[in-house]
């Protein structure tokens, strides 16, 4: 049977929008530190105050979630490098956004129980663990068909083009619940009459952030295909 090789080039025009994702991602980092420092207290996942358990919360899963998550789909289709050093850099990368996750989730699960307050009771808690159990299904059948035991080439290229559309549209589906998360807590917020103008403004200005870093990167990963 005859194989076929594939010689892979990378587009320039993907660079910019690399670096574009990069910025929107470290300016919502940025953003969110500094609402979650300055107007909410801190974080601390062993802390007695609830408000600070709750802070690692959008922090992990951002920082350590999405944002890792997005650097690894970037890692494997924007950087130059052998095939097998791109393939465990994105593995690494998302297995770190896998872990991150896990902690994020567990600590407003926490949170929920020293204020008893029910789980699962909103749109976002429905979207968020959703995208996260299939997150995590991707992972798996990733590093089965593509690492260990590692899939036949047949079916690790019948199966290419679904693990890419599952892992972007997992990046969308994860910063919808960034942002439906966003927009539940600032309107809890306002009810309590805790929140201030400027706060608000900061929250908005962290989800736009992170709105275009998505965009960003998957228009990165889009354009930079190799052909």
């Amino acid at each position: 049977m005859q194989t076929t090789t594939v010689i892979y080039r990378y587009q320039r025009s993907a660079s910019g929008l690399t670096v574009g994702a990069h910025l929107f991602g470290f300016l919502a980092i940025i953003l969110m530190l500094v609402w979650l420092l300055h107007y909410r207290g801190g974080l601390d996942y062993d802390s007695d105050n609830s408000d600070r358990v709750f802070n690692v919360h959008p922090f992990l899963m951002f920082f350590g979630y999405i944002f890792f998550a997005g650097e690894a789909m970037m890692a494997y289709k924007t950087v130059l490098s052998a095939h097998k050093v791109q393939k465990y850099v994105h593995a690494l990368f998302h297995l770190i956004a896998l872990c991150s996750g896990i902690v994020g989730i567990c600590a407003v699960f926490k949170y929920h129980d020293m204020n008893n307050i029910g789980d699962m009771n909103s749109l976002h808690s429905w979207i968020g663990l959703s995208t996260f159990i299939l997150y995590c299904l991707q992972w798996v059948i990733g590093f089965a068909t593509f690492l260990f035991p590692k899939a036949s080439e047949r079916t690790r290229i019948r199966i290419v083009p679904w693990h890419m559309s599952g892992g972007r549209a997992l990046l969308y589906l994860s910063i919808c619940a960034a942002l439906t998360g966003l927009t539940q807590k600032s309107t809890f917020l306002g009810v309590e009459h805790t929140l201030s103008h400027r706060e608000l403004n900061l929250i908005n200005f962290t989800g736009l952030s992170i709105l275009l870093f998505g965009i960003f990167v998957d228009l990165s990963v889009a354009l930079a295909r190799y052909v």
